[in-house]
């Protein structure tokens, strides 16, 4: 009987072989080691678009905050990076990152848990929700960098910017299922508690990468000294071209989507009228454009060259802010702020896999983790400004000047950008010896 069996298996695994998707030979997901890691990449996106939506909800539904709240909501998770990547950065090249990032998931999962449970207490306020972003911006300063640096230590430099897009492509898969599930668990529970299902999300990624074998080669140069080791890693960036007119461009680029994006859940809720399974829905536009940019990413990187390919992602974003600023109410209004989501996700993601692995490319190993806070603090700078902008128009002019001064910036931006030699003529990665 076993051997009779067998064969039925055996005939019907051939039958359907031809049909069921295949990795090719060299796929970097049959690496056990990255496919780990994206497995936990794509579990912790899930859980962030449940984060993505509840915590502006709180805010917006649950406490009525204005946009000028709002505004202040977002800038306080973007203080940390000003106020700590640099010394983070140093202190991150003097040891492991695996551990950092791992114990950064799980601290941020405690940090979630911790709004159900003082909203049950009946202490929920503006000002704990602002102590709540600051915290976790506090996280993301170090564990957030150790994750970048994590990736170069498991993929092969000249493979970065395919690992980037397969990364945005286990984001995707959440983006589009995600905010539909979590927008219903939001009307179902409330904000609040559906912050509960991220934190189990993020310790069952916690869990995934204990133990992940990642073999990072750390130099020691004998003694160390802070200050010494903060100004060259600062001097080394400012040495490169290339790493200068990146982070003059992305940082632009973060002022103008962080004044759009202060605005977004008030449009939504407030303008178009959409309730929280309704934005959830709508929000699915930001996993449709994140598979498309990502499944095409790579390609387009590799036809036009990670230069002008991160150029157009500046564009696309502005003009789906853009669009929406200009469109009317109603059905065609919903319509419109889905295509920005789904701009915004295409874009974004054509910028960061060319950002991200065009500066670790040209960033020796020891230097990794000073290079890597000093970009995010340089790229941020103008973003928290960029936030309290979005909150000062939206309260005092309007929603949609918010989004217009976005949609416009960022075209102005890509025009700039394709104008700028250093950028545009990027056609391949380069090593650490361009752009000095």
């Amino acid at each position: 009987m076993p051997p009779k069996t067998s064969n039925i298996w055996g005939r019907a695994w051939s039958k359907w072989r031809p049909f069921w998707p295949t990795l090719a030979a060299h796929d970097l997901l049959r690496d056990a080691t990255y496919r780990r890691l994206w497995t936990s990449i794509l579990i912790s996106s899930f859980g962030g678009q449940i984060t993505m939506l509840a915590l502006p909800l709180t805010a917006a539904v649950l406490l009525h905050a204005t946009p000028s709240q709002m505004g202040i909501l977002t800038a306080m998770e973007l203080a940390p990076f000003v106020l700590l990547s640099l010394p983070a950065g140093v202190w991150l090249d003097r040891v492991r990152k695996l551990p950092v990032y791992v114990i950064g998931e799980g601290l941020i999962a405690l940090i979630l848990a911790s709004v159900p449970l003082v909203w049950y207490l009946g202490w929920l306020s503006m000002p704990f929700m602002y102590g709540v972003a600051f915290a976790i911006g506090c996280v993301f300063v170090t564990a957030g960098t150790a994750a970048q640096i994590v990736l170069t230590q498991v993929v092969p430099r000249e493979r970065l910017v395919e690992a980037h897009a397969k990364n945005a492509l286990a984001s995707s898969g959440a983006e589009v299922a995600g905010p539909g599930v979590a927008g219903a668990l939001i009307k179902l529970v409330g904000a609040p508690l559906a912050l509960l299902a991220d934190a189990v999300l993020l310790l069952a990624s916690v869990w995934i990468l204990r133990g992940l074998n990642v073999h990072e080669n750390r130099v020691s140069t004998g003694t160390t000294h802070f200050w010494r080791d903060l100004k060259e890693g600062m001097r080394f960036v400012a040495g490169q071209r290339l790493l200068v007119s990146l982070a003059t461009a992305v940082g632009v680029w973060q002022m103008c989507h962080q004044c759009a994006m202060v605005v977004q859940i008030l449009i939504a809720t407030r303008t178009l009228g959409l309730n929280e399974h309704q934005v959830g829905l709508c929000y699915m536009g930001l996993g449709l454009g994140t598979i498309v940019a990502s499944t095409l990413g790579n390609r387009i990187s590799r036809h036009v060259g990670p230069g002008p390919c991160l150029i157009l992602g500046f564009a696309i974003c502005g003009i789906g802010w853009l669009q929406l600023a200009l469109a009317p109410v109603g059905v065609w209004g919903v319509t419109s702020f889905v295509v920005m989501l789904l701009c915004f996700s295409a874009g974004a993601v054509l910028i960061f896999i060319n950002f991200l692995a065009l500066r670790q490319a040209v960033t020796p190993e020891p230097l990794l983790g000073r290079m890597t806070s000093t970009m995010r603090w340089l790229i941020l700078l103008p973003a928290g400004p960029g936030a309290l902008l979005g909150g000062y128009l939206g309260e005092h002019l309007g929603l949609r000047y918010a989004l217009a001064l976005g949609g416009v910036g960022s075209i102005a931006l890509a025009l700039w950008a394709w104008r700028h030699p250093v950028l545009r003529n990027i056609r391949t990665l380069p090593t650490s010896q361009a752009f000095r």
